[in-house]
C-alpha cells in the first residue's frame, strides 16, 4: 500500500505545470501593446503626473530600449521586462513575514493582504519590477467600469508585481476540469502574450519537451537576463539575429 501511495505522488509531482515565459527578441518591435494589455488585465492605476515626478508609476511590464552604433547608423533593439518568476529569488528569503514565495508550479506568488510594505523584496530585486503602491488606487468615473473582476485592487502600503496572470492559469485549469481534459499547450495566455501583434511572446510548461516554449528555450538562441547572478529566471529571450 505504501508503495503505490509513493508512486501516486510522484506522479502528481510529475504533472505540476513549470510555467515559464520565452520572448523573441528577433520579433519584437516595441509597440508596447503587451504593456497596455497587462495594465488593463491587471487593474493597475495611472499615478498621474505629480506621483510619477517621484517615480512612483508603476508597471509590471516595461520595454528596455538600447542603441547600438553612431548615428546614422544607429541599431536599436527592445526587451520587454517582467518579474522574472526566479527560482532562486533574491526577493524572497528578505520577506519577514513571507508574503512572497515560489509555489509548486514555479511563480513567484505575492500574498498582497499579508505584505506589510517593507520594500526589501523591492531592493533586493536585481530587475527593478516589484512596485511599491503610494497611493489608494483610484479611477474616475466611469473608468471604474472597466476593472477584471478576476483581479483584486491592491491598496496602499503594499508591493505588487507581475504573477504571469495567475488568474487565467487558474481559470485554465477549471476550463480542462469541465470539459473532462488535460490542461493543453496553448491553453493559458497572459494578457501580454495574447496581444503581442508580433507573437514575440510564448508561455506554456518548460516541464513539456513538446510545448512550444521548451522548444524555443532548447533553439540555441535562448538566454536568460543577468544570468550570472544566478537567479534562474523562468523568462527566457531568444537573441535578436544580427
Amino acid at each position: 500500500m505504501a508503495d503505490t501511495t509513493a508512486s501516486q505522488v510522484e506522479g502528481d509531482a510529475q504533472s505540476v505545470p513549470q510555467w515559464a515565459m520565452a520572448i523573441d527578441l528577433d520579433r519584437c518591435t516595441g509597440c508596447e501593446a503587451c504593456v497596455l494589455a497587462c495594465s488593463s488585465e491587471n487593474n493597475i492605476p495611472t499615478a498621474g503626473p505629480d506621483q510619477a515626478a517621484k517615480g512612483r508609476s508603476k508597471q509590471w511590464i516595461r520595454i528596455d530600449r538600447y542603441y547600438e552604433g553612431e548615428f546614422p547608423d544607429i541599431k536599436v533593439k527592445y526587451r520587454p521586462v517582467l518579474c522574472q518568476q526566479c527560482d532562486e529569488a533574491p526577493c524572497e528569503p528578505v520577506c519577514p513575514v513571507f508574503a512572497t514565495y515560489q509555489n509548486a508550479e514555479g511563480l513567484n506568488v505575492q500574498i498582497y493582504n499579508r505584505c506589510i510594505g517593507t520594500r526589501y523584496c523591492a531592493n533586493n530585486c536585481p530587475y527593478t519590477v516589484r512596485f511599491f503602491n503610494w497611493f489608494t488606487p483610484e479611477w474616475d468615473d466611469p473608468l471604474e467600469l472597466q476593472l477584471n473582476p478576476d483581479v483584486s485592487i491592491r491598496p496602499a502600503g503594499v508591493v505588487e508585481k507581475c504573477t504571469f496572470c495567475a488568474h487565467r492559469i487558474k481559470r485554465a485549469k477549471l476550463d480542462a476540469e469541465a470539459e473532462d481534459r488535460e490542461l493543453a499547450d496553448g491553453d493559458v495566455q497572459p494578457a501580454c502574450v495574447q496581444s503581442c501583434p508580433a507573437e514575440a511572446m510564448v508561455f506554456g510548461d518548460k516541464s513539456d519537451p513538446d510545448s512550444r516554449v521548451s522548444k524555443m528555450i532548447a533553439s540555441g538562441r535562448s538566454e536568460q537576463l543577468l544570468s550570472e547572478l544566478g537567479t534562474k529566471p523562468r523568462v527566457f529571450y531568444l537573441s535578436k539575429a544580427d
